[in-house]
């Protein structure tokens, strides 16, 4: 059990995906500009960490090294598929918000890079959990990414207002500009976040 909390004690700070290990940048960065994409995209993005990490564990020796990559790739996009139609026909909207970014998590370096370095090594229960904290990891920094750009730049999160329309908000955080910022910003944040975990700070 300890091992396991310590996983995603990982996941969520030195080893999160994207402020610790900047993976998956590119729909960090593009689909953010609210909460509930950031927490569509990442929980999409865990589905398919944790089916293809235990598929690939439990066919791992069978799949031929010399053609591994692509097999991985074809047991990546059947889950994406999944995920992909699933949306379209119970989340309309928020399937065409996210647009191409939900084939594209076929090609995300976060899932190539656990199914070759993680589960194609491991037992299948272990590659499992490696699938669910990574991908709640990712989930965490694209949630509380979306989260402060939606505040800052519209004044709301997931529909309910937080500042008083009378104040100005900051529009810039809505914009492609603004997931840099937020970006750098959090960066900072879960470095010191988790130096104090580690205790390295006083």
């Amino acid at each position: 059990m300890i091992s396991i909390l310590e996983k995603f004690k990982k996941s969520f700070f030195t080893e999160n995906p994207v402020t610790g290990l900047m993976l998956g940048l590119c729909p960090t960065l593009a689909v953010t500009s609210s909460a509930e994409n950031g927490l569509g995209m990442g929980l999409a993005t865990t589905f398919v960490l944790i089916c293809s990490n235990a598929a690939i564990s439990i066919f791992k020796n069978i799949i031929p090294g010399r053609v591994r990559i692509p097999a991985y790739v074809v047991i990546i996009a059947t889950f994406v598929t999944i995920v992909d139609m699933t949306l379209q026909a119970t989340l309309f909207d928020l399937h065409k918000t996210l647009g191409l970014f939900i084939p594209l998590i076929v090609v995300n370096c976060i899932i190539l890079g656990r199914a070759e370095a993680f589960a194609s090594r491991n037992p299948v229960f272990d590659s499992l959990i490696d699938g669910l904290a990574m991908g709640l990891g990712f989930t965490f920094s694209l949630f509380l990414l979306g989260s402060i750009r939606e505040i800052l730049g519209s004044g709301s999160i997931l529909g309910l207002a937080l500042i008083p329309e009378t104040w100005r908000t900051i529009l810039v955080f809505v914009l492609a500009p603004g997931a840099f910022l937020t970006l750098g910003f959090m960066l900072i944040g879960m470095s010191k976040a988790a130096r104090l975990l580690q205790g390295g700070a006083k």
